[in-house]
């Protein structure tokens, strides 16, 4: 092997280096050109040098393995003839009838490993006995071992996190501690927390406390979830528990990347898990529900949600209400029918679906008109939802209709899409919805955060349920019965003069797409987004990512093509128009914006909020920075330039006493502390 070779493995060290050292090393070794019919030979001429007969790694260079399960084969052999130039990885001028038979070869191995295969040079779990501090000693299988501390699972399924001191170890307390139990935190999905550990007192001491990297991603838009000290991650159709105080993995789960998908799927997004005892459950690209052993990442079960052969997919974190997994489905641009499904937690049964779109002949039906278009109407279900234990009523938001941006098809309110559905969780039931945005021509759906909350509004105590909508209205409902309580913008909208009574919007004239373009605020991915959203009960205020931006809006005659989008028009950023992100503080019983915090950037973060009785609100800033406000005022209290593009939002925990924050960046996911 080259020295060169050698040189980009010391350089590189990230989990996509690894799969371009493949590349490299077929250009560093000197072989001639092969035509080989099963890869095998080009193989184990070009690369198993570096990363060995089976590509789980050698001394030269990691397991290849993981990478080849996760990553699609044309981007394999784009990897490969194209390089990476950014990352010092030349093209390749490799002969098709040798390429497809090499990445095809490399796929065979990737399957033949497993969904559990690891790096051979890392430390392989065992069976063994670890002394204690005072003279005891705990048994059992130990995941990691090192220098300084060891991670063990006993015979009861626990995990147990040591440090060690001298020659044995002293066990690290997890109390007192405090979960995020679900992808919002709690059935609220109200991203507020109580801990006050971290306060604008102390906030200018934080710093960083792990970082877990997680590469060849195109975009990480998971939350973590903690659950006594035990933290779980995900990645595109990839679950990673590791330990919360440190970042240490105990142990991982994969399933190779499904090909031939379209929409959010495709691109490769996964937003987290839920857990109910010892199961843990989260969903795959191709839209299977799938249930892990939390504490060994056994598979337990796999159910098939919908075929992804007719565009589904999922990418959102399940929500648990009681014995049922409630999940939904993705890739609703595409002219799919949008449904919410519930699964029995502990054999994978599908308990109900709710159809988001009427079949013919159903309630609703009457809102869509033409029969063709009502069987590809969209509606998906693809953001975790709210539950209600006291009501015991499920809140899902839904999405939007399509094709997108031409209604003419489509005549009528297009029901149940951009709506909030209220549902008897044991049985899906409708109990009652409320349609944001009636026959909706801007791709302006439902999917943002249902926040509950329990308030006096308006002189008499209410149960609330607050959301910053995508067409650029904030939002207060009465979730016992959906009345429609408040509506008031909270970016420059110019397609509405306001709500009714019963908050339907006025719509006003020439503001749908025409063939020649109108412009209209909001932009097309919304005032907001399904980024987290918060509301403090200590300030009164709600808080949210909000977008200011235009669009010029087009429609097309455009027919539902397979594996398309079927957008019925197309979009660009008006001229003159801003393009720019604020965080926003809301009063919740005026709409009444009380600050506003003006982001730098390109608009491209998602990340949305996290607010504590710390009177903080934490977010991933655009310009790179993790940075916290004074919830209050808005001022900038705090910030750490990480230098990343954020997709996700933060979340908080405590374990041993010490609270974290933490968030997923396009590199991997970061905890913060204040220090010893």
């Amino acid at each position: 092997m080259s020295s060169l070779s050698i040189s980009l493995h010391r350089s590189y060290d990230d989990a996509e280096m690894r799969l371009l050292s493949v590349a490299t090393t077929l250009i560093c070794l000197t072989v001639p050109t092969l035509a080989i019919g099963d890869g095998k030979e080009s193989f184990e001429t070009r690369c198993a040098l570096c990363h060995g007969g089976d590509a789980a790694g050698t001394d030269r260079a990691a397991s290849i393995i993981p990478i080849l399960q996760t990553s699609a084969t044309d981007r394999l052999s784009t990897i490969i003839t194209e390089g990476v130039a950014s990352r010092g990885m030349p093209a390749i001028d490799m002969p098709a009838d040798e390429l497809g038979p090499l990445v095809r070869y490399l796929k065979q191995l990737a399957a033949a490993a497993g969904p559990n295969a690891q790096d051979p040079r890392a430390p392989r779990p065992r069976t063994g006995s670890l002394d204690l501090i005072g003279g005891n000693s705990l048994s059992g299988i130990i995941l990691n071992e090192s220098g300084f501390d060891a991670q063990m699972r006993t015979a009861d399924g626990n995990i147990h996190s040591l440090r060690r001191v001298g020659d044995a170890y002293r066990e690290e307390a997890i109390a007192p501690f405090v979960d995020w139990e679900s992808y919002n935190g709690s059935d609220t999905s109200n991203r507020h927390s109580a801990l006050e550990q971290i306060n604008r007192d102390t906030v200018e001491q934080l710093v960083p406390a792990w970082f877990f990297p997680m590469s060849n991603m195109p975009m990480i838009e998971g939350t973590p979830i903690v659950i006594a000290g035990i933290m779980y991650v995900t990645g595109p159709n990839q679950i990673y528990a590791l330990d919360a105080t440190t970042g240490r993995e105990f142990w991982r789960y994969a399933q190779p990347r499904t090909e031939g998908l379209v929409g959010d799927p495709a691109i490769g997004l996964n937003r987290g898990v839920a857990v109910r005892g010892d199961h843990l459950f989260t969903v795959t690209d191709h839209a299977h529900v799938i249930a892990l052993n939390r504490f060994t990442g056994e598979l337990l079960w796999d159910t098939e949600m919908a075929d992804y052969n007719d565009h589904y997919g999922a990418v959102a974190a399940p929500l648990i209400v009681d014995d049922l997994v409630i999940a939904g489905i993705s890739a609703g641009d595409t002219g799919l029918r949008g449904f919410l499904d519930a699964y029995h937690a502990d054999t994978g049964q599908r308990a109900w679906r709710f159809w988001t779109i009427p079949a013919p002949g159903e309630p609703g039906a009457e809102t869509w008109g033409d029969p063709e278009v009502l069987r590809r109407g969209c509606g998906a279900t693809w953001l975790t939802g709210s539950y209600d234990a006291d009501l015991d009523l499920l809140y899902w938001s839904t999405g939007n209709p399509c094709p997108d941006l031409n209604g003419e098809r489509r005549p009528g309110d297009n029901l149940y899409t951009n709506s909030v559905l209220a549902l008897r969780p044991q049985t899906g039931e409708l109990v009652w919805y409320f349609q944001f945005t009636p026959h909706d021509t801007h791709d302006w759906d439902a999917q943002e955060p249902l926040l509950l909350v329990d308030e006096e509004f308006r002189g008499r105590p209410r149960k609330l349920l607050l959301q910053g909508n995508r067409n650029g209205f904030f939002y207060v409902l009465d979730r016992t019965n959906g009345q429609f309580l408040l509506g008031e913008p909270f970016v420059n909208q110019t397609w509405a003069a306001g709500m009714d009574d019963s908050g339907r919007p006025i719509v006003l004239p020439n503001t749908n797409p025409t063939e020649d373009g109108n412009d209209v605020c909001p932009a097309i991915r919304g005032a907001t987004n399904w980024w987290a959203t918060s509301y403090h009960p200590g300030t009164g205020l709600f808080y949210l990512l909000a977008h200011e931006s235009c669009m010029t809006y087009t429609k097309n005659d455009q027919d539902w093509q397979r594996g398309r989008s079927w957008l019925g028009g197309s979009v660009r950023l008006a001229d003159g128009s801003p393009n720019q992100k604020f965080i926003r503080a809301i009063d919740i019983q005026t709409g009444d914006v009380v600050w506003s915090y003006a982001q730098t950037g390109k608009a491209q973060t998602y990340s949305g909020v996290l607010s504590t009785d710390g009177d903080l609100v934490f977010f991933g800033e655009d310009s790179g920075a993790f940075a916290a406000l004074d919830a209050r005022s808005g001022t900038p209290l705090w910030h750490f330039q990480a230098n990343q593009d954020w997709k996700a939002s933060p979340m908080t925990y405590m374990v041993n006493g010490r609270q974290y924050v933490a968030i997923a960046s396009g590199m991997g996911f970061w905890a913060f502390r204040l220090p010893d």
